[in-house]
């Protein structure tokens, strides 16, 4: 149980029903096609679909109560004693009640964002806390004004630790996430171009992403990029943190050894082994220890933590390929940040000497799209075997570094069926093979032809 139907009739004060009846709350549902006893459910409103008309379906599949828009019509299939709640709006409504249940509960709050790394920090952060507290912690991508407050209400109540990605596309979406959560810690990964066709430049997604300071708790603190120029003036600040590589940095990381499976580094003095590639994720790191260290953790806490570490889908995800070749599915989401990182990551690679590039489009770039997708071929060294391009964008990738890297095997695809089939013919046991595109491309369906 999360709550009673009866705590809902304090926040909502018209109801009907037995609103003020002992009913209990176990779990929240939006979606009426999945079962879910003894829920609530909250009928989303979009700009193409409103669930208010799938009551019936909500109540065969468990809902006890429902939040209801004052502006819609209440169907006659409703029972008498069924309690509705009626809201202005129900996503609002959704964000109160999440807010109250957080509350209730009572956790040490986390909340991450910036353009690129927040759900590997997030992984990260819940893994090491994992070891002192009970954690609980962002699911997938339900990190936005609906999957936040849901995520939150599928908190277990012994909840000591709860660990809340914060996503963004436009201005102010990160203030109402922050003021929902209240976070103790907030920490902000980097500043990328993700989204810039939403902000306008890169310090317009410096803004929108401290917003999550708005709702930072008075005593909280905020976790920053030191290497980061548009977020200098944060370091002013008495309970503002920052990590990096730079001599300034608070919590500052010395790479012992990259190698293609884990990370060797050291932060004021302690050595931490990281079982993941890539200089990025050892700044993600950072941020953990930073963290950690002031919530309690010991060294051996922290690297216990990172050693039982689990990612979360589609992120440096390892497959062995077609005649034990490898392949690296990292198609979840893009920006050229993050893909240039994830280059420079497979083309420090020792294991496999034949690498090969599959780029797709990145998204939410606007009128800076071709300038930025063309600057992914700085990324490319003479390491890189063959870059193969696929989308409507990414074909000024391979533009560009048959100009760069002539040297370099490069075609643009239209079709993944036909993409797929000529890398497939590639695959030997030397070779490895990343995938990396924005979520909407879905890459990862390249993986049926190349995983036997």
């Amino acid at each position: 149980m999360i709550f009673e139907v009866k705590e809902l009739a304090q926040l909502f004060t018209n109801h009907q029903g037995a609103a003020n009846d002992l009913i209990t709350i176990d779990s929240v549902m939006t979606d009426s096609r999945k079962t879910a006893k003894q829920s609530l459910f909250v009928p989303i409103v979009g700009e193409n679909f409103d669930a208010h008309q799938f009551l019936g379906e909500a109540i065969k599949q468990g809902a006890v109560a429902a939040l209801w828009q004052k502006d819609q019509p209440v169907p006659r299939l409703a029972p008498t004693e069924f309690p509705l709640f009626f809201v202005e709006d129900t996503t609002k409504a959704l964000q109160q009640v999440a807010s109250y249940y957080l509350n209730k509960v009572d956790p040490i709050v986390v909340g991450i964002t910036g353009s690129n790394g927040k759900t590997t920090t997030k992984d990260m952060v819940a893994s090491v806390l994992a070891t002192k507290y009970q954690t609980h912690k962002t699911a997938g991508n339900f990190n936005n004004h609906i999957g936040l407050p849901l995520t939150v209400l599928s908190m277990p109540m012994d909840t000591e630790a709860a660990v809340l990605e914060m996503g963004m596309d436009r201005a102010g979406e990160i203030s109402v996430l922050s003021n929902l959560a209240h976070p103790d810690y907030a920490i902000i990964t980097n500043i990328g171009e993700s989204h810039i066709e939403n902000l306008g430049s890169r310090e317009g997604i410096a803004k929108a992403k401290l917003e999550i300071t708005e709702g930072l708790s008075s005593e909280g603190t905020l976790i920053i990029d030191a290497d980061e120029a548009l977020l200098e003036d944060q370091k002013k600040g008495s309970r503002t943190v920052s990590c990096g590589f730079g001599d300034d940095a608070d919590y500052r990381a010395a790479i012992q050894r990259l190698t293609d499976d884990y990370s060797t580094f050291t932060v004021r003095e302690h050595s931490f082994e990281l079982p993941m590639a890539g200089k990025h994720n050892v700044k993600n790191a950072t941020y953990v220890i930073a963290l950690a260290e002031r919530l309690g953790l010991s060294v051996e806490e922290i690297q216990k933590g990172f050693r039982q570490l689990e990612m979360s889908a589609m992120r440096f995800e390892k497959h062995e390929g077609h005649k034990g070749s490898l392949i690296i599915n990292d198609a979840y989401n893009a920006s050229p940040t993050s893909m240039k990182a994830i280059i420079k990551v497979i083309s420090d690679l020792t294991s496999k000497s034949k690498k090969v590039l599959i780029l797709g489009d990145m998204f939410e770039l606007g009128e800076h799209s071709e300038a930025l997708h063309e600057s992914v071929a700085e990324a490319i060294d003479a390491n890189i075997h063959a870059v193969y391009t696929i989308g409507d964008h990414s074909r000024k990738i391979s533009e560009a570094i048959s100009t760069t890297h002539p040297t370099i095997d490069t075609k643009h695809f239209i079709e993944k069926k036909e993409l797929s089939h000529h890398v497939r013919s590639l695959l030997t046991e030397d070779t490895v093979v990343l995938i990396k595109a924005s979520r909407g491309m879905k890459l990862e369906e390249l993986l049926e032809n190349l995983v036997d």
